[in-house]
């Protein structure tokens, strides 16, 4: 290569790297669509999503059940259909004294699988506590836990996030905050979800704001009222009473670029699809929101 197509392509790739980051700054985060809604039907939920345009996916251990013995051929899938495999929801947690090291080596495993299909982030849920409410002693055990699991998944280069949930020990937002507070910062992320959060008793801007620094991952998830057991259903972003544009805004305010998940856990219109609701959800994120896929 001559002296002056040296520098041309040097100056191309400065260009090009000026460019990516541009439109990372501009573009924010990314974002990407939860498999959930297909239950378990992780093949056509990686068609419907890639086809409806986004570009990365949060599957849950169901996709270890179909391709744990053969991660690459997932790898390949998702390749093929310009999807990132942005998290894997590895299941639930538990926590007590008798289950700790079986857990520990089924997330680690699971982790292994995230790395070898080319994903990028490892989600658990803890299993709350049968036999009572949850205290402090359980916080600090969880997070204890956690931070074990996060240094071994970090080791092999997938990192741990903690999804609070309902029906789970970090369901309050005073929950959360202590386990975050007695868990290894280094080990173990957050992800956040702005319905849960919200449903758990919180304001959900406030606790990005709280937590920013923490948040490695996050779900952006709308839920409305309803008159039967629970008490609330999940439903497509602006059809509930989640703040999501005041969500966005504090994420916007610290240049978050992780991945932000759509999560709906079913459809509940009947003559509805997830297909459909994957796309309503986009059409919400880009003309709502102002952030491009």
């Amino acid at each position: 290569m001559s002296d002056i197509g040296r520098r041309e392509f040097i100056a191309m790739a400065g260009m090009a790297a000026a460019w990516r980051h541009t439109r990372i700054g501009a573009a924010g985060m990314r974002i990407g669509y939860a498999a959930i809604t297909w239950g378990g039907n992780d093949a056509q939920a990686i068609d419907d999503i890639a086809a409806v345009g986004y570009t990365g996916i949060q599957l849950r251990a169901s996709a270890v059940d179909t391709w744990g013995t053969r991660p690459e051929t997932l790898r390949a899938l998702l390749r093929q259909r310009g999807l990132t495999f942005a998290v894997l929801s590895s299941g639930n947690l538990k926590y007590d004294a008798a289950s700790v090291n079986e857990q520990l080596e089924l997330h680690t495993a699971h982790a292994k699988f995230v790395r070898d299909a080319g994903g990028v982030q490892l989600q658990v849920i803890d299993e709350k506590p049968k036999d009572h409410a949850p205290g402090p002693d359980d916080f600090k055990r969880l997070a204890g836990v956690m931070s074990e699991l996060g240094r071994r998944t970090k080791a092999i280069g997938v990192p741990l996030v903690y999804h609070h949930h309902m029906n789970s020990t970090g369901e309050p937002p005073v929950a959360i905050d202590a386990i975050l507070s007695a868990s290894d910062p280094a080990s173990v992320g957050l992800l956040f979800d702005i319905a849960h959060y919200q449903q758990g008793g919180g304001d959900p801007v406030a606790g990005i704001r709280t937590h920013a620094s923490r948040i490695k991952a996050v779900h952006l998830k709308d839920v409305r009222p309803i008159a039967t057991t629970p008490g609330y259903q999940w439903v497509e972003l602006g059809r509930g009473r989640v703040d999501v544009k005041g969500c966005v805004a504090p994420l916007k305010a610290v240049n978050y670029t992780g991945w932000a998940i759509v999560e709906l856990d079913r459809v509940v219109d009947a003559n509805g699809s997830p297909k459909a609701s994957a796309a309503a959800n986009r059409e919400y994120v880009e003309k709502q929101l102002g952030l491009t896929l």
